[in-house]
């Protein structure tokens, strides 16, 4: 009985060094390679091409000669009772590892900690690293790293778009008034392309259409004899067209390459008119102005990309500057044109903006 027991043992320990080295293919059947694995073999040797797309009809039972061993049609080293599938090699160096692997044994596990400071993936038949080491501005390394995010080559085409509306019932103030209407929107559509001249870096061009209008139809107060006015009939209109320049900086947030952070730097020229229009003494007066500007804003924003080419993101418009010429007219008489300059940094409601992306 310990003969017996000691032949079954050093049986399969003798068919597993008999197999051939070289490279070897881990094959995975099912549905989706991607998905529940149904079958999985690791199979040794040289596998034919035709063997692997897998041949119509019933095999002969007989016995050929592949490479310098003979072997039974039945048996899992011969090409024609390989499955069709999608196989993929690997190196001797990593047979043990996968055989473990496929055993379940062990398991993958992704390391978002500890980074692999050489990691490279393939894009567009470049090896290109996954982890960009920041550049040190002085003689300590900080040791600052930055996730590939979106490589370098690619276009981006997109829509920018922001839309606010505000009313007396969203202010719970003037339900302490009476007789006060108040109504505005501000409605902001900017088309844009951009390159990624480096790997997370890309310059870009958008143009931008804004439209803006509030009515203040009636707005009363009357508290005492020496506190009481009372305003109605205002309205003011602006409409703009932009054309600007743009700088974003994009930061990975995982290895994954599917969340991002970034920061945009705005160039932009605009060229508009607005209409101002209210009663004075009875009579409605009307003043117009055209203006011209140019701005440098400072938008940051998050982007996630919701499909493998599509990309959705939120920016916030928070700081800028700006140096602006104004004409203005009343009623049809040029009264006078003034320059004016400064500085915005301030959340504003109106300048948040949604956009979806196209990368190719």
């Amino acid at each position: 009985m310990m003969m017996r027991n000691l032949k079954l043992l050093i049986l399969p320990i003798v068919a597993l060094l008999m197999m051939p080295f070289g490279n070897h293919a881990a094959e995975t059947s099912g549905p989706d390679p991607a998905g529940d694995i149904k079958h999985i073999r690791v199979s040794s040797g040289r596998l034919p091409s035709d063997s692997v797309a897998g041949k119509q009809g019933k095999p002969e039972k007989k016995k050929e000669k592949w490479g310098h061993r003979r072997f039974d049609q039945k048996s899992p080293q011969h090409p024609d009772s390989v499955k069709p599938g999608a196989y993929i090699y690997v190196p001797d160096s990593l047979k043990n590892d996968v055989l473990q692997l496929l055993r379940g044994h062990s398991r993958v596990v992704d390391d978002e900690e500890n980074l692999d400071l050489e990691e490279r993936v393939i894009n567009k038949g470049d090896t290109i690293p996954v982890v960009l080491k920041d550049r040190n501005f002085g003689r300590f390394d900080r040791g600052l790293v930055n996730l590939l995010y979106i490589p370098k080559g690619q276009w981006t085409f997109g829509l920018t778009a922001s839309y606010g509306e505000i009313d007396t019932k969203d202010l719970e103030i003037f339900d302490l008034l009476s007789d006060v209407n108040i109504n505005a929107y501000a409605l902001s559509i900017k088309p844009y392309m951009a390159y990624f001249i480096r790997n997370n870096l890309s310059i870009g061009l958008r143009l931008g259409y804004y439209n803006a209008r509030g009515n203040l139809d009636s707005f009363k107060v009357d508290i005492d004899d020496d506190m009481n006015f009372n305003l109605n009939d205002i309205m003011y209109r602006a409409e703009k067209y932009t054309a600007a320049a743009t700088l974003n900086q994009y930061i990975g947030l995982t290895r994954h390459g599917r969340f991002g952070i970034f920061n945009e730097v705005e160039l932009g020229f605009t060229s508009g008119n607005s209409e101002f229009r209210r009663p004075y003494n009875g009579e409605p007066r009307t003043t117009y102005t055209t203006m011209m500007e140019a701005s440098l804003n400072f938008s940051p924003g998050v982007q996630v990309f919701i499909m493998k080419n599509v990309s959705f993101h939120i920016s916030f418009g928070v700081f800028g500057f700006y140096l602006r010429n104004e004409k203005q007219r009343e009623n049809d008489e040029e009264t006078g044109n003034r320059f004016t300059s400064g500085a915005n940094f301030r959340f504003n409601i109106f300048n948040i903006n949604f956009g979806l992306g196209i990368h190719i």
